[in-house]
């Protein structure tokens, strides 16, 4: 008995881990220091002043400048790719306009398209900014307010590169040559020419500047934020760690360095065998958030009439495994998958995604996947569930033995225990066996909510029927009978179909157990499928329908066992014998 009570304790303790947090603990977003002043003054230079110095910009207008509008105000060189549309703004020569060809905000085709970058002025500026630190103050360099000339206008596409130039009227010439690829990878090659007349030195230096209140995700399963690695280790940095806070500074060789959106990523990748020196700070534009990444190079010595250059990468985009994966092989960016947070369980998480990828291509849906996957692990975990499951066959056969235990020790707890505890181990009877199935597969079920939560390719993936987007809850619910009745029921009635097809087959497999001795314990357990249905409704629904289907699989391969057992033909059998050598007729 105190067995079982520990065992309902554990099963208690694991629910809350895996679903209490998602209820009751949404994450603190990061809050406006409104009463804090920047410590730069508001003229200062976009980029940096000096080697290690904090870039801050111009404070913004009160008012948000409509997106077309801010585009309008500035000469730009547009981005035309096969997924970006865009434009590089000639004034500072920064990337502040990138759309996301192939994304869109809802499953409607007709939505908005994601817009990743957006230039200062608007609701949401986000951009990136290259350039160089003077050793010398005094040196005039490119700042935001520079004025760049495009080489010859045309569009930068995976087939042409544009090269801008500017010169600084005392003999410095900089050149900046922007070239993309087919998806979400740019390459930007900076020079400096100096015909000045004395030595100089620079360093090179890009940046990643996004301002105001970003959107986050509430829930803790996620890191969205500063993110990087830096010196080999993964770096996860919450917005709100920023604020008031010193900046965070580390040196490395290779390595990369961003901010990441649950689905999207824009991340600066230097030169692999360079040394550089990384930073992730918060300063303030006026009375808004402005939170900075960024790097800066090692210094190039340049002697009159000699060059320099210094080439670097960024990425911005949608965060695809396979595309990742494949800059991660092909550039040698290490662990750039880590930019998708698959969390503690990544040796878990990273092949059930893969294998749930490799089935996609092979059946043309993610829904038919998470199925397949779901036979696989059944068939891997299928020696140690038979055990399961006949252990409590055998606890099924001893119903009728522990009822006489219960009315002949039913006053004397103690000695009612100890006897079932005899009557267990003269069988070779598990009291825990039926707990097994569940916990074995707690570790999968958590990594395939991280897939289904995390993974841009089952954003919107859709399944059959009302099932339009497996990473979204089930849309219908039972209130309004399931969408007959012209009405949204709120919140807390939220339960569709698929959750109470999983509670259906949740409490039928409950059925098949072997009931505790406890009635208490008896109605805890059959009151699980309902606490679950709950709990799962607001979850994705491809999770959803991983445990539904693992529960119908699960109760055919109990059936069999206990059939083979004798059980389900409602005899008793001999609770001594193995399940399967019984001498009855199938």
């Amino acid at each position: 008995m105190e067995q079982q009570k520990n065992l309902i304790i554990v099963i208690v303790l694991s629910v809350a881990i895996l679903f209490g947090f998602q209820y009751f603990l949404p994450k603190i977003q990061p809050q406006q220091a409104e009463t804090q002043q920047s410590s730069q003054p508001a003229s200062a230079p976009t980029a940096p002043a000096a080697p290690g110095a904090t870039a801050t910009a111009p404070a913004g207008a009160a008012a948000i400048t409509p997106r077309e509008t801010a585009l309008g105000e500035a000469p730009r060189v547009a981005i035309d790719t096969p997924r970006l549309k865009g434009s590089i703004n000639l004034v500072g020569g920064k990337v502040d306009d990138l759309t996301l060809v192939n994304y869109r905000e809802t499953p409607d085709p007709d939505s908005p398209q994601i817009v990743l970058l957006a230039p200062d002025g608007t609701a949401h500026p986000y951009t990136l900014q290259f350039g160089w630190v003077a050793a010398d103050p005094g040196t005039k360099v490119p700042d935001a307010d520079t004025r760049w000339t495009s080489s010859d206008g045309r569009a930068l596409s995976p087939d042409h590169a544009v090269e801008l130039t500017w010169n600084n009227g005392a003999g410095l010439t900089f050149k900046r040559r922007f070239a993309v690829d087919g998806d979400y990878m740019f390459d930007v090659t900076q020079q400096v020419t100096n015909q000045s007349g004395q030595k100089l030195s620079f360093y090179p230096y890009a940046q990643i500047l996004r301002e105001g209140e970003v959107p986050v995700s509430s829930t803790y399963l996620l890191h969205e934020g500063p993110v990087g690695i830096i010196d080999g280790t993964l770096k996860e940095i919450k917005y709100s760690a920023l604020v008031n806070a010193p900046a965070v500074e580390a040196d490395t060789t290779g390595g990369w360095l961003g901010i990441t959106d649950k689905y999207w990523l824009t991340a600066l990748i230097p030169d692999q065998k360079e040394p550089v020196k990384t930073r992730f700070a918060h300063s303030l534009r006026g009375k808004l958030d402005l939170y900075q990444v960024d790097y800066r190079g090692a210094e190039h010595p340049l002697e009159v009439g000699a060059s320099a250059s210094d080439e670097t990468r960024f990425f911005s985009g949608a965060k695809e495994v396979a595309l990742l994966d494949r800059y991660e092989s092909d550039l040698g960016i290490p662990r750039f998958d880590r930019a998708i947070d698959f969390g503690w369980f990544y040796f878990l998480t990273k092949p059930i995604f893969l294998t749930l990828d490799y089935f996609y291509k092979w059946i043309g849906n993610f829904g038919l996947a998470i199925m397949l996957l779901t036979v696989i692990i059944k068939l891997i975990f299928f020696p140690l569930a038979n055990k399961s499951y006949a252990a409590m066959s055998k606890m099924k056969l001893l119903q009728p033995e522990m009822q006489k235990l219960r009315e002949k020790y039913g006053d004397d707890k103690a000695k009612l225990n100890q006897e079932m505890m005899a009557l267990y181990k003269r069988v070779g009877a598990n009291p825990a066996a039926g707990c097994l199935p569940i916990v074995i597969q707690i570790p999968v079920f958590f990594s395939l909510y991280k897939v289904l939560y995390v993974t841009i390719e089952m954003r919107q993936a859709p399944f059959y029927g009302w099932i339009h987007d497996l990473s979204a809850p089930d849309p219908t619910s039972f209130a309004n009978l399931f969408g007959l009745l012209h009405f949204t029921p709120p919140t807390i009635l939220a339960i569709g179909a698929w959750p109470l097809i999983m509670g259906v087959t949740m409490f039928l497999q409950q059925k098949l157990n072997p009931q505790p001795p406890d009635p208490v314990q008896a109605k805890m357990f059959m009151a699980l499928p309902f606490v679950f249905t709950y709990m799962l409704a607001q979850f994705a629904s491809g999770l959803v329908i991983y445990w539904a289907w693992n529960n119908l699989l699960s109760i055919a391969q109990q059936w069999v066992i206990m059939r083979r057992a004798g059980v389900t033909r409602g005899k008793p059998g001999n609770p001594n014998s193995k399940p399967g050598n019984t001498n009855k007729k199938t």
